[in-house]
C-alpha cells in the first residue's frame, strides 16, 4: 500500500496526493506531484500550478508562499474539489501555514483513515482503497 500521509505527498496546491485515486491504485500508482514525472499522465506533468513560474524559486514549497495566493488557477481547482469532493486545497494550505506540515499530516491521517480497516479513503470516490467500504457502509 502506498504511503498516504508523508510531507512529500502534499503538493504545492495543497492536495494530499496520498488520498488521490491515482496514488491509491494498485497497478502503476502515481508517486505524487513532487516526484519524477516519468510515467505520469500528461495532465499531471503539465499541471498549471506545479509548473507555475513562481515555483522556479527553490525556497517556495506551497502556493501560500506566493504573493498571488490564491491565484486564479488555484481558485478554479479549489472550487472544483469543494463542489465534487468536499475538500478544499486552499483550506489545506491555510492550515499548513497556520499550524505547520506535521500537524496537517496528523489531521489528514485522521480525516482520511477508514474506520473499518485503517486503510485510506480516496477523496475522489469516498471508498477505502483497502476494504472498499465507503462512508456509512456496514457490510
Amino acid at each position: 500500500m502506498p504511503r498516504t500521509t508523508a510531507s512529500f505527498l502534499i503538493s504545492p496546491c495543497g492536495m494530499n496526493c496520498g488520498i488521490c485515486r491515482a496514488h491509491l491504485r494498485r497497478i502503476n500508482p502515481c508517486p505524487g506531484c513532487r516526484s519524477s514525472d516519468a510515467g505520469k499522465p500528461i495532465t499531471r506533468v503539465r499541471c498549471k500550478i506545479k509548473t507555475c513560474a513562481n515555483f522556479k524559486d527553490e525556497k517556495r514549497k506551497y502556493c501560500f508562499q506566493c504573493d498571488d495566493f490564491p491565484c486564479a488557477n488555484l481558485e478554479h481547482l479549489d472550487k472544483r474539489y469543494r463542489l465534487k469532493y468536499r475538500m478544499s486545497m486552499i483550506e489545506n494550505l491555510v492550515q499548513i501555514k497556520k499550524s505547520g506540515i506535521r500537524k496537517f499530516l496528523v489531521s489528514e491521517k485522521l480525516r482520511w483513515e477508514c474506520p473499518e480497516c485503517g486503510g485510506t479513503v480516496c477523496v475522489h470516490n469516498g471508498k477505502c482503497a483497502e476494504c472498499g467500504r465507503g462512508a456509512g457502509d456496514r457490510r
